[in-house]
């Protein structure tokens, strides 16, 4: 009989998930209440269920009689996966109540703290009210976002205390739980990092970093709008990351499976844990990994999810200098066309994946979900990285009317 394996949500970034598992003739469920979500398309079953209710999806799971549950690139998902994964003793990343204290930010920022871990000064908050009374608590700008959401939707930065009560209902709006976190706005040193790692039993067997970068243009700045590997943060920096993420690991009892892994060196001198989540990044990151180090963790996450065997997986080897491109709009509109540079499209274009049609529907670059598509480039040298990625809007236009 195929192992089944179920997936939360529905989005684009599961099709490479459902065409690894299909390639291990794996049995495939999909779980949201958005029948019409693409990946619905591509799975060998679809159930009409919210992925937030974790005991009407750990009674789908029981009836369905599944060997395995991911909840991979869908943020809202992972607690209900771990929680399910625990009641069932099937293989996951972590306990139900390391993933809970993973994907709330007020709860991950204790577990920092209360482990000598570097952390900015934050505080999590239920009443809008609290925190209008709280403002001397901070060293000013500040940032506030939900405790319980990714993509950057919710997030932004506060430099004078009457925009604060702006952020937060900007927050809440985002919020699944109606929770929100302020802390102390972190200025970096360079790039940060968001990138997809990888354990096996605990050890951090795969840990990579990149450079982040954002459109200052966007509607929301803080939305990711590129990628670029290998890191610029200064090795000393990483190994110190590795090694705190390993103690974390340790710490948590992680187990064998992907993680995104948010971090960034500050103007302090000191390297900072972000954000750890037992899942795949969106904006396609653990993809990227394949193209860039030839080791296909989807592959291995989805195996590792029904208790197959996994490959050897070490630490990557960059092969060149890689960038990926979210392309977006800067403002709603209908799409009508993507124009790219000549000498990139025959020089170091990887990869074009466009997500939309000429009389589409788009949305200006608000988060992760407003995304039109992805580019994937590949340059031999650092210098001629830097002068595409400087300013992509000189090489590539999204034009919309």
């Amino acid at each position: 009989m195929k192992k089944k394996l179920m997936l939360l949500g529905g989005i684009r970034y599961l099709l490479p998930v459902i065409e690894a598992s299909h390639r291990h003739g794996y049995y495939v469920i999909t779980v949201d209440y958005v029948p019409d979500n693409i990946a619905h398309k591509y799975s060998d079953e679809f159930h009409n269920v919210n992925i937030l209710d974790k005991n009407a999806v750990l009674r789908l799971a029981q009836e369905l009689k599944i060997d395995g549950i991911l909840s991979f690139g869908v943020d809202p998902g992972v607690v209900t996966a771990a929680y399910v994964a625990e009641k069932l003793n099937l293989p996951f990343q972590c306990s139900y109540e390391v993933a809970s204290i993973l994907q709330d930010k007020s709860s991950f920022r204790k577990f920092l703290k209360d482990n000598y871990f570097n952390v900015p000064n934050a505080k999590g908050y239920v009443s809008k009210e609290e925190a209008l009374k709280d403002t001397d608590y901070f060293n000013w700008p500040i940032i506030v976002k939900p405790v319980d959401s990714a993509g950057s939707k919710g997030v932004s930065r506060v430099d004078a205390k009457e925009q604060l009560g702006t952020a937060i209902d900007y927050a809440l709006s985002e919020s699944h739980n109606g929770h929100f976190i302020v802390e102390n706005f972190l200025e970096k040193e360079g790039n940060s990092s968001d990138c997809d790692s990888f354990t096996v039993d605990g050890k951090l067997v795969f840990c990579s970093f990149n450079d982040q970068l954002f459109d200052a243009d966007a509607i929301n700045p803080y939305t990711p709008a590129a990628y670029t590997w290998p890191s610029t943060i200064p090795e000393a920096a990483q190994l110190e990351l590795h090694s705190e993420l390993q103690r974390m690991m340790t710490l948590l009892n992680i187990k064998t499976g992907v993680f995104n892994i948010e971090t960034r060196l500050c103007k302090d001198g000191k390297p900072y844990i972000m954000e750890v989540s037992p899942r795949g990044g969106g904006n396609r990151l653990s993809e990227m990994m394949k193209f860039i180090s030839g080791q296909d963790l989807i592959d291995n996450c989805v195996r590792a999810a029904v208790g197959d065997s996994i490959d050897d997986i070490h630490q990557p080897e960059y092969n060149g200098y890689w960038a990926e491109i979210i392309l977006h709009a800067e403002n709603d509109g209908v799409f009508q066309s993507l124009e790219i540079d000549k000498t990139v499209k025959e020089k170091y274009l990887v990869e074009k994946d466009l997500w939309v049609r000429q009389g589409d529907k788009v949305h200006g670059f608000t988060g992760a979900n407003t995304t039109i598509g992805t580019l994937v480039l590949r340059f031999s040298n650092l210098p001629d990285l830097k002068q595409y990625l400087l300013d992509p809007s000189f090489w590539i236009t999204v034009i919309t009317k």
